[in-house]
């Protein structure tokens, strides 16, 4: 297998870490990514929730940026109906003018967060409903003619800030397929409608001024390690740290608790999230990603690394480095 390989990155808040230490754990991911050959980090937009520190992104995307210096570093993704188009293009029209050539924007419509978060963001209930009028607003504004009368993006205007629409469904393929932009499944945590996306998106895709032939990105995880059986510990790790984050509203629950609550209806869900996980040797993970790659149809992909300390983290992004050429 030949493909490019990137790196989503949510900057976890580790137990008995403070969110400075995930953001230096962040930094140091993305300059030894870098270092490896990874084309692209990217960082994800989520609010109120206690383990995530990526919920401010275009201002962690700046900070990730300066402390490197030739990755490609961007959002994926914004979640546009949070925010006024115009606002995310000065903030990216920012990034790109400081970063040039090294700025991505993904696109997503979900809210990133919960009803109540939602309020709290002044999102009404319908504005994912607009998404597709403010993905056209959003790249007018980037792009050299705005769409709105008389109002321009400075920073932002000319900037041609590449744009990626992300989706887990149909309609963000087809979204993407009618711009003309590249479409990026989140395959590494709602697996279901994978190939089916593809294959629309695929099939629909129009040629634009970005983008000539269409373009995937499959997400995925991956726990790589030098034995499996350090692979599979961390990836049941993983897991128990995803069940205390979503199930168990701020508890403390012991490793056997965790693995009782894998087993419950809610646990089940877990389970089905790390649907696509390539866990082992590199040799292991190499074989897996070759096998997904084919299965997703994908361009590209980009990797959640769950590994659940900095170290090993940093183990796995390495150790998949050596394993999985890139072109």
């Amino acid at each position: 297998m030949s493909v490019p390989l990137s790196i989503l990155d949510l900057a976890p808040i580790r137990p008995g870490q403070s969110v400075s230490d995930s953001f230096a754990a962040s930094v140091a991911l993305a300059q030894h990514a870098e270092e490896w050959g990874y084309r692209r980090v990217w960082y994800a937009e989520h609010h109120n929730i206690p383990t995530i520190a990526s919920s401010a992104t275009s201002v962690l995307i700046a900070h990730v940026a300066a402390l490197t210096r030739t990755i490609r570093v961007g959002a994926g993704g914004i979640m546009l109906p949070n925010h006024a188009p115009l606002t995310i293009a000065e903030q990216f029209g920012t990034l790109e003018a400081l970063h040039p050539g090294r700025i991505d924007l993904g696109l997503g419509r979900a809210p990133g967060s919960d009803q109540n978060t939602m309020r709290a963001l002044r999102r009404y209930a319908a504005a994912a409903d607009r998404f597709p009028e403010d993905v056209l607003e959003l790249q007018g504004y980037l792009g050299d003619a705005t769409r709105v009368p008389d109002v321009d993006a400075t920073p932002g205007k000319g900037s041609h800030v590449p744009l990626y629409i992300l989706g887990s469904s149909l309609f963000g393929a087809q979204l993407a397929a009618l711009l003309g932009l590249p479409f990026a499944f989140a395959s590494h945590f709602a697996p279901d409608a994978l190939q089916e996306a593809v294959a629309v998106y695929r099939r629909e895709f129009r040629p634009s001024a970005q983008l000539e032939q269409s373009y995937v990105i499959a997400g995925v995880n991956v726990i790589a390690a030098d034995t499996s059986a350090a692979a599979q510990e961390q990836h049941r790790a993983a897991k128990r740290n995803r069940v205390r984050s979503r199930l168990t509203r701020g508890l403390t629950v012991t490793d056997a608790e965790a693995d009782l609550l894998l087993d419950s209806p809610g646990g089940q869900h877990i389970q089905h999230m790390f649907r696509f996980a390539a866990v082992g040797t590199p040799a292991e993970v190499g074989a897996y990603l070759d096998d997904f790659r084919r299965y997703a149809d994908a361009d590209e992909l980009i990797v959640a690394h769950q590994s659940p300390t900095t170290e090993a983290r940093l183990r796995s992004v390495a150790l998949l480095a050596d394993a999985v050429p890139r072109r």
